[in-house]
């Protein structure tokens, strides 16, 4: 019963890393972020790779400056694969909504997160993660000139 109790408890604290990886996201925390990976993280975001921490939260200060978003993750499928490492599947939506008069222009996107976590310091973090989309649906006043040309 031992053995279970830490798998959900690992599960939980998880889940409670992703939480805090999605609200410093959207409250453009980005020292919050940037705490929630390992120190040699990858990422591919929509394609994009990005190597550390640093790069992935310089890049997003850049492309969501000024823009209104909000991210969710749910249904999460978290394997403990060690007694510091951990898989997960995420599926994802969100919002962003970029400044400007007239029509609101931006996105609802759709997809999943695919993460690998390991645990140092007694901490839970993601150590390797891409983000695959399914679509976009632009909003009314359509793309952002950055996704478009």
């Amino acid at each position: 019963m031992d053995a279970d109790l830490a798998r959900l408890v690992d599960i939980e604290e998880i889940k409670q890393l992703k939480a805090r990886y999605f609200r410093n996201l959207d409250l453009k925390d980005w020292a919050g972020l940037a705490d929630v990976f390992m120190h040699d993280v990858h990422v591919e975001a929509d394609g994009f790779p990005f190597d550390g921490p640093e790069a992935f939260t310089d890049a997003m200060k850049g492309f969501l400056s000024g823009v209104r978003t909000v991210h969710h993750g749910f249904m999460p499928e978290i394997t403990i694969t060690g007694q510091d490492s951990a898989t997960g599947i995420w599926a994802m939506r969100d919002y962003l909504l970029y400044p400007g008069d007239g029509p609101p222009v931006g996105f609802v996107g759709y997809g999943h997160y695919h993460e690998t976590y390991a645990r140092q310091g007694g901490r839970w973090r993601i150590a390797h993660l891409v983000l695959t989309r399914i679509g976009i649906d632009p909003l009314q006043g359509g793309l952002p000139a950055t996704l478009t040309g």
